[in-house]
């Protein structure tokens, strides 16, 4: 038998594995605050955007998501108050998604997550970083060897 193909010699079973046990210990976080885990992302990118909303195609792009996924995200946002979208009076093909003041508010009541999440893995701060650089390092040459 080929050693190579036994399952937890995998590294693409272990990277999903991992995802689904992480995406796990966020789930009843982010129940507490009504969120999905894809809603998170969404806030998290327009957190960081602060005054600066991103268009919706802006806002696939950073979080490697299709139209088709992204829309019923912003859509439950906007619907729960968190976030609006506003049509380009320039390019009324251009569509931005900018924060309520409810979903400014939220951030505070999110800043623990992070933390909690951390804590649950067993990972030192050191050892954290160093996965995320690794996973953010493997995810940028798939995608650049994808687009040559």
């Amino acid at each position: 038998m080929n050693d190579d193909l036994v399952l937890r010699r995998q590294v693409c079973f272990a990277l999903y594995a991992a995802s689904r046990a992480v995406t796990d210990v966020y789930r009843p976080i982010l129940d507490e605050l009504g969120l999905t885990y894809p809603q998170y992302l969404v806030l998290l990118v327009l957190w960081e955007r602060g005054d600066d909303p991103p268009t919706v195609s802006e806002l696939g792009a950073e979080l490697r998501l299709d139209s088709g996924t992204l829309s019923p995200l912003v859509k439950r946002l906007e619907a729960a108050g968190l976030v609006a979208r506003r049509r380009s009076t320039v390019d009324e093909r251009r569509v931005t998604v900018a924060l309520t003041d409810a979903g400014r508010h939220l951030r505070d009541r999110v800043e623990q997550v992070p933390y909690r999440v951390a804590a649950a893995t067993g990972l030192t701060g050191d050892e954290l970083v160093a996965l995320r650089d690794t996973l953010t390092r493997i995810t940028e040459t798939i995608h650049r060897q994808k687009e040559q």
